[in-house]
């Protein structure tokens, strides 16, 4: 049962949208490949020039250069993308696809040549694995499947087309025979490329997943959130919306923590938590900041927020918590500081600042509120 619990998450995780913090690092391991398919790009020139050297057959020559002439300048247009990844999400995918065409499409002009040399040789075919091995990357699992299975279907179309097409038998002194068990085979080291490239991904986002997150309640933590506002306000000003952020510290919680124990004060933080987390919309968090203070990130105008929070705030006072059988229930209460997008700042640390202090004035008139202006 445990197992089959760990699979479905595996492959949750694996078709899910990735954490925004995998997708930044992802970014930056986009323009890393970019950089390097762009250097190898330029040693492919080097090859038919010197396999032309002597040769008789120019057309053959020609034909090759002009293939690396093109793939050099494809790997420029890719590299200058990559570097303004947040604009072309579509991009990793766009790459992906390109650099499995591009072994299919040498191999399928080795066929032209030597049916046995595209479908026998070695080298070329070894760089699907690579084109595979590089998505893990990008730190996206769906883009990792993607690659993996586009490698697999083009390869099989080649391989049928091939030995359709060609004449019988398949052979050549350099390449030896062909055989349908050992383009299988090549088949399954492509399977098993994809799956163990997959499972480095799960294994990266898990990893992840849990330095990104609060080990007490489950939700985000400090730097998941300031990973994470940065494109949520890129989004909000391109779409002309507002983001509030709610700045909540509980009630003299120092005080709670000495009536009901470290134990019942990490209850009652769950307990905070999740009341708080039921007021989530879609594409809204809650991320905790510190040992009681949360953050609120809400997709909506600061008067919108302010209703929202200060019902959730009378609504956590009239549920008492228990934090153990048998004990007295504790009230809890919390205050609470709002901020909004664009208007009263333009970065994470601005917003934060005037949440804080309207957080702090709160306070000072006795906690137990949600102040969403400078008194």
């Amino acid at each position: 049962m445990q197992e089959h619990t760990s699979l479905r998450r595996m492959f949750a995780t694996l078709f899910g949208r990735p954490d925004e913090v995998m997708l930044e690092l992802g970014a930056s391991g986009e323009l890393l490949v970019a950089k390097v398919r762009a250097l190898l790009s330029l040693l492919t020139l080097a090859l038919p020039l010197a396999a032309g050297l002597g040769a008789e057959d120019t057309t053959r020559t020609l034909l090759g250069l002009g293939v690396a002439v093109f793939v050099n300048l494809m790997a420029q247009i890719w590299l200058a993308l990559a570097r303004n990844h947040r604009r072309h999400h579509w991009l990793p995918y766009a790459t992906g696809s390109y650099d499995v065409t591009v072994i299919s499409g040498v191999l399928a002009l080795l066929a032209l040549h030597d049916p046995a040399a595209s479908l026998n040789s070695v080298g070329t075919w070894c760089f699907y694995l690579f084109a595979i091995a590089l998505t893990a990357m990008r730190n996206d699992g769906r883009l990792t499947l993607y690659v993996g299975s586009l490698a697999i279907v083009q390869y099989t179309l080649l391989v049928a087309a091939v030995m359709a097409l060609a004449p019988a038998p398949l052979l050549s002194i350099d390449h030896g025979v062909v055989t349908a068990a050992a383009q299988g085979k090549r088949l399954v080291l492509l399977a098993l490329m994809t799956l163990l490239t997959s499972a480095l991904v799960y294994r990266m986002q898990r990893l992840i997943e849990m330095s990104g997150r609060d080990g007490l309640t489950g939700v985000p933590n400090r730097a998941w959130l300031l990973q994470r506002l940065p494109r949520m306000f890129e989004a909000a000003r391109r779409d002309g919306r507002t983001v509030s952020l709610g700045l909540v510290d509980i009630d003299h919680f120092k005080r709670v923590y000495e009536e009901i124990g470290q134990l019942g004060g990490d209850r009652a933080i769950r307990h905070v938590a999740g009341h708080l987390r039921e007021m989530l919309g879609e594409d809204e968090h809650l991320a905790r900041i510190g040992g009681q203070e949360f953050v609120l990130v809400l997709l909506c105008p600061i008067g919108s927020a302010w209703e929202r929070i200060d019902r959730y705030r009378r609504s956590l006072a009239e549920r008492p918590f228990t934090s153990d059988r048998g004990n007295e229930p504790v009230g809890l209460t919390f205050s609470a500081g709002l901020a909004a997008f664009p208007q009263d700042g333009g970065s994470a640390s601005a917003l934060l600042g005037a949440a804080d202090r309207r957080l702090q004035d709160a306070k000072r008139s006795g906690r137990n509120r949600v102040i969403a202006r400078d008194t």
